[in-house]
């Protein structure tokens, strides 16, 4: 694995989660973390337009051609293999950061939105899932909810900070910052029932990563208005506030081993994305990967 960890540098608030994974764990989630951020690096570099679309495309060749030259590709080549990602959920997160490449980002819809936000994130939470070796589908569908709610979340905290430099994925106004991060709380409720499925020793730490990212979203509910929003600055959440809402944690854990809940009964706001990408076919595409994996094993024993 590459020695630099983007993680703690551009992800705090993951970072701080990640101190509840096992180490050999946590050091799979840092290189996927690394390959996705320094692909995302290109699209926000300040440079000459072409100049970024002349890096990306070469990052994506090194990706396709297998560069391992570049310690990060060759990570993550070695996660695909591992953990049976389809380069099909890569190549969405590539359409996802290659739309940002643009002299103005400018979306007009709900679906724009929400298809932006699982390519650049969705896309993460579903490669995230196979590393903490989450199969069952409804759980994989979660994964990308909770990824598309942290990307949401992402939006509604930078609106400023993004029309500075052309984005506006939504309009500059309070009320819909505020719609936005009412939406991103729908895709944290459906992220949530999931969460009992992938293996307990994981399960804290997303549980935690999901509380502390949700929190920005009620501070930025709490600035009221435009003005108070515009004035408080970057919203974060401190190490205090970390501390409480991972203490808070605690309390999903246990709820999570009493509960259950059937998975035709977990809502997945998904009909806009499926208008335009077939979440069922790139989660089908982990399926046939796992089952196939699954059937050679069995017949290879059977052999022996």
């Amino acid at each position: 694995m590459s020695n630099k960890n983007y993680l703690s540098v551009y992800a705090k608030s993951f970072n701080w989660a990640g101190f509840f994974l096992p180490k050999k764990t946590y050091n799979k989630c840092s290189a996927l973390y690394n390959f996705c951020r320094v692909a995302d690096n290109i699209a926000d570099d300040k440079e000459k337009l072409e100049v970024k679309e002349i890096k990306f495309k070469q990052f994506e060749k090194d990706f396709t051609q297998k560069n391992f030259d570049n310690p990060i590709i060759k990570n993550m080549w070695g996660l695909i293999d591992e953990f049976k990602i389809s380069v099909k959920i890569i190549e969405d997160l590539f359409d996802g950061i290659r739309s940002d490449i643009k002299d103005k980002v400018i979306f007009n819809s709900k679906k724009d939105l929400l298809i932006y936000s699982y390519r650049v994130a969705g896309t993460v939470g579903l490669m995230m899932a196979k590393i903490l070796k989450v199969n069952k589908e409804s759980s994989l569908k979660s994964a990308i909810d909770l990824g598309i709610a942290m990307q949401l979340t992402n939006i509604s905290r930078d609106v400023i900070e993004d029309s500075k430099i052309n984005r506006f994925y939504i309009n500059k106004s309070f009320k819909e910052i505020t719609s936005t991060v009412n939406l991103a709380n729908t895709f944290y409720e459906s992220s949530f029932y999931s969460i009992k499925d992938i293996p307990i020793s994981f399960r804290f730490s997303i549980l935690v990563a999901r509380r502390v990212y949700r929190k920005i979203g009620h501070k930025i509910l709490s600035k009221k208005n435009l003005d108070n929003y515009q004035n408080s600055g970057k919203i974060y959440v401190s190490n205090i506030e970390k501390v409480l809402e991972t203490f808070i944690s605690i309390f999903d854990f246990i709820k999570l081993l009493f509960i259950y809940k059937k998975d035709d009964e977990i809502q997945h706001n998904h009909n806009l994305i499926n208008e335009e990408i077939n979440l069922d076919e790139r989660i089908w595409l982990y399926h046939y990967w796992w089952w196939l994996f699954r059937i050679i094993t069995c017949v290879w024993t059977w052999d022996q």
